[in-house]
């Protein structure tokens, strides 16, 4: 398997652990309380905080694993990121959008604040997905 598919899968698995383990402490909030008055912006802090520390670990780990191959990448390699990487900024585009509206509207913060949050969680696990799926079936540019 190569390094950067390594990465791709690393980062899959990072970005749906940790709004895994978000929504599981906002979803956990006090009985009688609406979810819009759950205590999320520390829960949203640190299991974005969490989620960057373990991206850089798991990536120093599996450059570590494989030392000569770390830092080479290919035209395949550089190809397959951009396109990963473009697939999964429509949703940060789309995350932007939504914030916005969702501001413009009058909703409650929390509203716009996972909304944002879960574009940024799509876009890395599409462009995660996508980085696999090409290393694993073939990528073939357009």
């Amino acid at each position: 398997m190569a390094v950067e598919e390594k990465r791709a899968w690393s980062m899959l698995a990072v970005a749906i652990g940790s709004y895994a383990t978000y929504l599981w402490f906002v979803l956990e909030r006090p009985a009688g309380v609406p979810l819009t008055d759950a205590p999320y912006t520390g829960a949203l802090l640190r299991t974005v905080g969490l989620a960057i520390v373990v991206s850089i670990a798991a990536h120093i780990a599996i450059a570590a694993s494989s030392p000569k191959d770390a830092n080479i990448k290919d035209q395949r390699d550089r190809e397959i990121h951009r396109f990963g990487e473009y697939a999964g900024q429509s949703f940060v585009v789309i995350g932007a959008v939504s914030g916005m509206l969702l501001a413009m509207a009058g909703a409650a913060p929390f509203w716009i604040a996972n909304a944002i949050y879960l574009a940024f969680v799509l876009s890395s696990v599409l462009g995660s997905v996508v980085k696999v799926i090409s290393y694993r079936f073939g990528f073939h540019p357009w």
